[in-house]
């Protein structure tokens, strides 16, 4: 008996694509998609953003600056544009696809991804019912609302909805509930934000006052670092980076600096949903640039 090559079969759906259809399909009803390979992760980068040189990180789950069309950075290539999911690299990239994810948060939803029979018995006597969607390994509970993402916020519990990803596995059962408070706490349970900051430059010493502690100076400045990271709508891990390096180059090495100042500044980082690890990680960064 002659052996045959095998032939990869893509399932079909109408003659289109099933993994294709329900991206559509989801696209229609507002609801990002994206395509997943071997893994359920991400396709891998695109030539313009090979080897991450857009400044995306290595494990692809964060995006880099680019605006590059390629699903090729996890939830930021997410989108309800039709044309842009069935051409380019998108066409490509589905008749390759193991799997369909969407971006909660994209869609205003947050996912409390239970992941064990454990976690399953704490969601029923601590959360609201809600929509539930079975998965492999345990259960997805949905939420209408958006929220930080967050990983381990118990044992087999992550939050996924702002800057993640998640699965698709079909609408579930049961009517969709509000996001409840207890949720939203579940990430910010976690050790206090200013705790994460990094340490503070004290004042050099030297004669005469610092003219950076003028409060109106301060201020104004601390405030526009807010507005740049709020107004931003893309590449979110790159402008936290370049403000954090903007306010420490101006108020860095005089000791100006409070606590409090570095709070708002996370804060409004993880409003639009960096981790306190990463705006920690921004700000060493930034002080390790201006050799501070």
């Amino acid at each position: 008996m002659t052996q045959q090559t095998p032939i990869r079969r893509e399932r079909r759906f109408n003659g289109m694509n099933e993994y294709l259809r329900t991206a559509l399909d989801l696209a229609a009803s507002g609801i990002p998609p994206l395509p997943l390979r071997v893994g359920k992760v991400p396709f891998g980068n695109c030539r313009r953003c090979a080897n991450n040189a857009c400044g995306g990180r290595p494990n692809m789950k964060t995006p880099g600056p680019c605006v590059c069309p390629a699903p090729c950075h996890a939830w930021a290539a997410a989108t309800t544009d039709p044309q842009v999911i069935t051409s380019g690299p998108w066409r490509h990239a589905w008749r390759q696809a193991e799997a369909v994810a969407y971006n909660p948060g994209g869609a205003g939803l947050t996912v409390v991804d239970l992941d064990n029979a454990d976690a399953i018995a704490w969601a029923r006597e601590n959360l609201p019912a809600t929509q539930v969607v079975p998965t492999t390994r345990g259960e997805h509970w949905l939420y209408f609302g958006r929220m930080q993402s967050a990983n381990a916020v118990r044992p087999g519990v992550d939050i996924k909805s702002t800057m993640s990803y998640a699965r698709w596995l079909g609408f579930g059962t049961g009517t969709m509930a509000a996001l409840p408070d207890v949720v939203r706490a579940l990430a910010t349970s976690k050790p206090a934000l200013v705790r994460s900051a990094p340490t503070l430059l004290t004042l050099p010493a030297g004669d005469g006052e610092c003219s950076h502690r003028t409060p109106a100076y301060l201020e104004r400045g601390i405030a526009m670092a807010e507005q740049r990271i709020t107004e931003a709508r893309s590449a979110i891990h790159t402008t936290v980076y370049r403000t954090f390096l903007a306010v420490l180059s101006t108020h860095g090495r005089c000791g100006c600096l409070t606590d409090a100042h570095v709070a708002r500044l996370f804060t409004a980082a993880q409003a639009k949903g960096e981790t306190a690890r990463h705006c920690t990680d921004a700000w060493t960064n930034a002080r390790t640039t201006l050799g501070i």
